[in-house]
């Protein structure tokens, strides 16, 4: 019984660290970032704990790092590990600079339609805004 139940213990143990993606302990501060709730400062902040007291020895050291509290940790803790490679998905992996908001099949057609419209009321516009010719015929002659 014990060692079927150790057994288990360590089949758990694997699959946490499999779909850990990011090892606290190597990654750098870009791989950081792409964590929920970790930004460019917090990324910092980690890089800089782990420089200054070495490598991570537990998760919960994570919250000894400069704006990681309680809430954040709770978010982490199963997208972090401190052993492995960290292997970052190719959408997370983007910079918020880079990437664009995903647009359904079904948004489509209504983006192309706005499109549409928005150019035949620029049309209209710029239509409206050219001086109009005077009609000779309509003035007197004066003499």
């Amino acid at each position: 019984m014990k060692r079927l139940f150790g057994i288990l213990i360590a089949f758990v143990a694997t699959i946490n660290i499999a779909f850990a993606a990011v090892n606290i302990n190597t990654a750098t501060k870009e791989q950081l970032e792409s964590l929920p709730g970790v930004g460019p400062v917090k990324a910092q902040s980690i890089v800089d704990y782990r420089t200054k007291n070495g490598p991570f020895k537990s998760l919960e050291d994570l919250k000894k790092v400069s704006g990681i509290g309680d809430a954040t940790f709770e978010n982490l803790k199963s997208k972090v590990t401190l052993t492995g490679v960290t292997k970052i998905d190719p959408p997370a992996a983007t910079s918020k600079a880079d990437s664009k908001p995903a647009t359904s099949a079904a948004t489509k057609p209504a983006e192309k339609a706005m499109a549409a419209d928005a150019k035949k009321t620029e049309a209209k516009k710029e239509k409206s805004d050219k001086p109009v010719k005077e009609d000779k015929k309509a003035e007197p002659a004066k003499k």
